[in-house]
């Protein structure tokens, strides 16, 4: 029987791949509209330069899964292998990934900052509270 823990480890890729689509089914058409060419001189900057920026926040928060939830997937497999992986350990895991989904949701959409640093802060906190009793199980 696989840890409980790997369930949101799962539901976050899925997520991410969510993610993924969306910002392509916004960007290219928005390239297609404002008649930018795939031209391989075209930073990224200049790219977002050009995008409206609801397209924008959607690319901006498929980078953002791509960095703090390293972490999360560092400390969830930590936990899995070291048979910790249920219980409170499990819930966190599921809050942390919430916390990224209403943070993504949020940052897509309307892109209200203070909303959107409180909910990275509490999910941050999460995560500290699982690297914390992974480090009680490791050292």
């Amino acid at each position: 029987m696989p840890s409980p823990i790997l369930q949101p480890v799962v539901a976050l890729v899925l997520w991410s791949m969510v993610m993924w689509a969306w910002l392509y089914a916004t960007r290219i058409p928005a390239m297609q509209k404002a008649k930018i060419a795939l031209d391989p001189a075209l930073t990224s900057a200049d790219l977002a330069a050009r995008l409206p920026p609801q397209v924008r926040w959607k690319a901006d928060n498929y980078n953002h899964l791509m960095e703090q939830p390293t972490l999360f997937y560092a400390i969830a497999l930590t936990l899995a292998v070291a048979g910790q992986g249920e219980g409170l350990n499990a819930a966190l895991a599921w809050g942390y990934v919430g916390l990224r989904v209403v943070h993504s949701l949020v940052q897509a959409t309307v892109n209200v900052i203070m909303l959107r640093w409180a909910l990275f802060m509490l999910a941050s906190l999460v995560l500290l509270g699982l690297a914390a009793h992974a480090a009680a199980v490791v050292f």
